[in-house]
């Protein structure tokens, strides 16, 4: 019986981003298989954030290529999501209004907000009829409420920088909950081989014993590169929710 390999999310292959003398990622070579969950640690300056933004589509690298579902990144900006350690909302507006201005600008770009601000909203725990501007939200009030905002587009690759700072333990395992459960929400209409279906997480922290029910592998980062790898076999989406708590 032949063994057929994954299909892939992400590749980078012999990347390197240079800022002047300074090297962010230094031949770098790595792929995310279609459905899996990465956690990447690393300490500050390993090149974490970089290797997000480079396969969010936001920045290019200088050497090498990297591809997202089979093409440059920008190409398939319609089906990932990309969360930095900033709540990127607006602090005088609610967070349904914040979800609702977002979901506005995906739609003038041709995107899609398949998730709809009030689902994203319940699906982070959060009331969509809260009125209380985000400037007056607690911290892990704040991150997910930012969570939701990039679950809205319904993303198949979900890219998260820091998703835990500032959050207390309690907060954090929820997050970790609501992970868990996205990575089962159905793919519906993106492609014609169910091989290729699946939603990919890749997330970087300081903390890995928070993100250790996500991390079917983890990438450890020095130095703009992957230091040490460590695989375990995928988990089922039950138990991890049971780690998480």
């Amino acid at each position: 019986m032949s063994c057929v390999p994954p299909a892939m999310a992400a590749r980078l292959d012999v990347v390197s981003k240079l800022y002047g003398n300074f090297a962010a990622l230094r031949k770098l070579s790595v792929e995310f298989a279609v459905g899996s969950s990465t956690v990447v640690l690393g300490d500050n300056g390993a090149g974490k954030s970089t290797l997000l933004r480079m396969l969010a589509g936001l920045i290019a690298p200088t050497r090498g290529t990297v591809s997202v579902f089979g093409a440059e990144p920008k190409r398939h900006r319609r089906r990932i999501a990309y969360m930095s350690h900033e709540a990127m909302l607006y602090d005088e507006l609610s967070a349904l209004e914040n979800l609702r201005y977002f979901a506005r600008l995906q739609a003038q770009r041709g995107d899609c907000a398949c998730g709809g601000p009030e689902r994203s909203l319940r699906a982070v725990g959060l009331d969509p009829s809260l009125k209380r501007p985000v400037g007056q939200y607690s911290q892990g009030m704040r991150q997910r409420a930012s969570l939701a905002r990039v679950l809205q587009a319904d993303p198949e690759l979900l890219l998260l920088d820091e998703p835990f700072s500032n959050l207390d333990v309690d907060s954090a395992r929820h997050m970790v909950e609501l992970l868990t459960e996205f990575r089962t929400w159905p793919v519906m209409g993106t492609a014609d081989d169910q091989a290729l279906r699946g939603r990919t997480i890749i997330l970087t922290t300081h903390q890995a014993h928070l993100a250790e029910p996500l991390a079917e592998t983890t990438l450890t980062m020095r130095g703009g590169t992957v230091a040490s790898t460590i695989s375990r076999s995928a988990a089922d989406p039950d138990q991890a929710k049971e780690d998480a708590r």
